[in-house]
């Protein structure tokens, strides 16, 4: 087990996770040990994703890089994006998903590392996605003030909905029959089922991240506690400080007798806390580390877990949500739906290492570090010669 996290200062760090097999109950601590840091990115990391083979990362560097987490060795960068990459998400070990300040979604082939498909999706940025259990749908969140829904089978936009106001996070609970709807500080809690909104939760402040724990749903933002929140009944069951500063992200795992989840902070520090079974009790501090960094972002890669989510479903496969997709796009009192015109379907060539979208070619979307930094020094070249020619 592995926890990586990146940060302000362009690093992304490892450290390794040694549990303690013999304590137990509220003393129980685990270790962790410093692996790896690297710098890779040349600007800010601002986002991350695992599966059970590679990590990759995101930065305001327009870049995302793969890291090989089994040989421990950079495996090499997609160059696509043109803006900050603000969303990764896996599928299994076959697909990746990202979103970008450009407004597109792609979506990635995780062996052969090219863009499958690249959609534009918002008229502003993309702000956040998440894919439902099922592998089908995905919903996205961007600046232009409305929640998108996609069939991933088929690699199109399903349907739009207005929200009036820019989310800046969208999350499909584990068992995908409902979905949270975050704008600031406020949560609004949709059921799959009806489409409509069956509950909204009011935080103390701007919400950073959100984790769904079954049918509690863990929150922290702006400020140093985090809150678990029942999804049905809308009640705080328990409130327990977490760090000196804000807290950026979050992410839970389970593994035989522990349910655990992770918080990064500004304050510097990576914490492992065990939950209870009963949410009302805060859980227990398992271990903790210093990183001295402004954090950003947070994953954990676990070591030999077989990923049963190989890939996204085939188109010829019958969808087991298609008659609830219909309805998410259900028209509600004030809102505007949009069915999206087939005339709209995206662009299926896969685009060239630079990211210029005018211009589509047949290499893979795969490049080497050393290869995109000696691309970018030329461009650079370039760039200096035509200011001299002007002058």
């Amino acid at each position: 087990m592995e926890l990586v996290a990146g940060c302000y200062e362009q690093v992304l760090f490892g450290f390794a996770v040694h549990p303690e097999p013999e304590a137990c109950g509220d003393h129980e601590q685990w270790t962790l040990v410093a692996d790896f840091t690297h710098h890779a990115h040349t600007a800010s990391l601002s986002a991350v994703a695992v599966n059970s083979r590679f990590v990759v990362t995101g930065s305001k560097d327009e870049t995302i890089h793969i890291y090989d987490m089994k040989k421990k060795i950079e495996h090499g960068a997609l160059v696509h994006h043109s803006g900050t990459i603000t969303c990764l998400k896996f599928y299994g070990n076959r697909h990746l998903i990202s979103g970008a300040e450009d407004g597109l979604i792609c979506i990635w082939d995780a062996k052969k590392w090219e863009c499958l498909k690249s959609i534009k999706a918002h008229k502003g940025q993309v702000t956040f996605l998440s894919i439902h259990p099922s592998g089908k749908l995905a919903l996205s969140v961007g600046t232009d003030k409305t929640l998108r829904t996609w069939n991933l089978v088929e690699g199109r936009s399903a349907f739009i909905k207005n929200i009036k106001q820019n989310a800046h996070i969208v999350e499909w609970s584990p068992r995908g029959e409902q979905y949270v709807v975050i704008i600031q500080n406020k949560i609004d809690i949709y059921q799959l089922d009806t489409a409509s909104i069956s509950g909204t939760i009011t935080n103390e402040k701007r919400i950073s991240s959100v984790k769904f724990l079954s049918s509690v749903l863990a929150v922290a933002g702006d400020e140093e506690v985090i809150r678990f929140f029942d999804c049905d009944s809308l009640v705080c069951l328990c409130e327990f400080k977490a760090h000196e500063n804000r807290v950026k992200d979050m992410f839970s795992f389970e593994i035989p007798e522990h349910h655990v989840i992770v918080s990064a902070s500004s304050d510097g520090f990576i914490k492992m806390w065990k939950l209870k079974q009963d949410k009302k009790v805060p859980p227990s501090l398992l271990c903790e580390i210093n990183t001295n960094a402004r954090l950003t972002c947070l994953g954990v890669w676990l070591d030999k877990v077989a990923d049963m989510k190989e890939s996204l479903p085939p188109a010829a496969e019958p969808s087991p949500v298609s008659k609830e997709q219909s309805k998410i796009g259900k028209k509600e009192p004030g809102d505007t739906v949009h069915k999206e015109e087939k005339r709209s379907k995206p662009n299926t060539k896969k685009r060239g290492l630079t990211g210029d979208s005018k211009k589509a070619t047949k290499e893979s979307g795969l490049i080497s570090t050393k290869k995109r930094k000696m691309v970018e020094m030329l461009e650079k070249k370039r760039k200096k010669k035509k200011i001299k020619t002007m002058q």
